[in-house]
């Protein structure tokens, strides 16, 4: 047993030798490939490339509608007539395969890119192509360079992705955020780098992002008052009023009720649509997800339980011989509040703040949503769509999910496969 593991340390101890990179005087050629896709287009170029012992420096491929388009960078062969046979052999098996082929010489690798490095997600319903030239134009604009376009996402919203370099994310996001409202599309726009795929947590509010109504309504219903409370809530969210005090208003109108009540209100609240998607998937990719909310626990404990939800905390409506006393009992959940829930949540979770999503409606969202790494202002008030890193305006709760760059076909084949 020695004996075998000294011959291994002493083969792991002669690494292999590294190729040296290809230098910018390097005689390069650029092969481009592109008509009706079908198996065996990929294998077949390299197959006829490997002929002539080029070395691959890039390759890259887009399939769009059923067209293929490949691209191989590669060495130039040595020899004399090498690189005409190689075009000429090229040449005959795309027209072989019934493709075009374009044969471009060069030297070098492609230029680097430059320093300033973002991803600028697009979420149109529909995405115009003059939404398309819009976005386009403003990055190019601040000094900006796209350097690949992908799809996330054709329904239920058309998602694309610009992988942008050479200018840095807080230019670029100023100047894009004019052309989100000019134009009715949603844009998105993060740094680049590791930490988007690194673990992170997320947290969202309730009433009007996780559930599509405000849960203090619902129990005024039931007491013959909810013409009142929502009148009361929506200056509060609108930040006309203080939160704080507008809810120890609308809870006191709900003395007297019975505690029979929770119940009824809990069967009563939807969810947003998308909102399971998006809990579940980001579940399954080992994030932590947590709710926070001004209304009451007797509802987010009971949404904890039923999504899975790693944190959640809210105001807690008092309960006395059976009925609701119009008082809430414990330290208020306020503006100021969710977004020190936020911090002890990411402190729990062992994710640093730059590596937390905060989603959100009203003012009240506010400080949460300027503490998390990324703010995500959720079909909300004007002052809150301002104030955010971003902003989406579609009624679907997983759209968020393009933000995060996960496309809708990784998502279905997750849930595909989870069947």
């Amino acid at each position: 047993m020695l004996d075998t593991v000294g011959i291994i340390m002493s083969a792991s101890q002669t690494p292999p030798p590294v190729p040296a990179a290809i230098g910018g005087d390097t005689p390069t050629l650029l092969v481009k490939i592109f008509g009706k896709d079908r198996p065996g287009i990929t294998a077949g170029l390299f197959e006829t490339l490997a002929a002539y012992s080029v070395d691959v420096v890039d390759i890259e491929q887009v399939v769009t509608r059923g067209r293929i388009t490949l691209c191989a960078l590669v060495t130039t062969p040595g020899g004399d007539g090498a690189e005409g046979s190689l075009r000429a052999t090229v040449h005959t098996w795309a027209e072989s395969m019934r493709l075009q082929a374009e044969i471009i010489s060069g030297r070098g690798d492609n230029r680097p890119r430059g320093t300033g490095r973002s991803h600028v997600t697009v979420l149109g319903n529909p995405l115009t192509a003059e939404a398309a030239a819009a976005v386009a134009a403003r990055i190019t604009g601040v000094g900006g360079n796209i350097d690949r376009i992908f799809r996330l996402a054709k329904y239920p919203v058309t998602a694309v992705e610009f992988a942008v370099s050479g200018t840095e994310t807080e230019a670029l996001r100023t100047a894009l955020a004019p052309e989100s409202a000019a134009l009715g599309v949603d844009i998105a726009v993060v740094a680049a780098g590791l930490h988007r795929r690194a673990q992170r947590l997320v947290v969202m509010d309730v009433d009007s992002t996780l559930i599509q109504d405000e849960v203090i309504e619902l129990f005024a219903a039931h007491a013959g008052c909810e013409e009142k409370v929502a009148e009361v809530t929506a200056a509060a969210m609108r930040g006309e009023l203080d939160f704080e005090q507008s809810l120890h208003a609308r809870v006191a109108l709900l003395e007297g009720l019975d505690e029979s009540v929770v119940d009824k209100v809990r069967s009563e609240v939807r969810l947003t649509p998308g909102a399971r998607t998006l809990i579940r998937t980001l579940k399954r990719l080992g994030y932590q997800v947590g709710v926070v909310s001004g209304g009451f626990t007797q509802v987010t404990d009971d949404l904890k339980e039923r999504l899975g939800l790693d944190f959640a905390s809210a105001n807690t409506l008092e309960i006395v011989d059976g009925k609701l006393t119009g008082r809430v009992v414990g330290e208020v959940v306020d503006r100021a509040g969710k977004a020190r829930l936020l911090r002890r949540f990411a402190a729990e979770a062992g994710v640093p703040l730059a590596q937390t999503v905060a989603i959100g409606d009203g003012a009240n969202d506010l400080d949460m949503l300027n503490t998390a790494g990324l703010g995500v202002a959720f079909n909300a008030k004007p002052v809150v769509q301002e104030a955010a890193h971003t902003a989406v305006n579609v009624p679907f709760l997983d759209t968020v999910l393009y933000l995060l760059g996960i496309t809708r076909e990784e998502v279905e084949a997750a849930d595909a496969a989870r069947a």
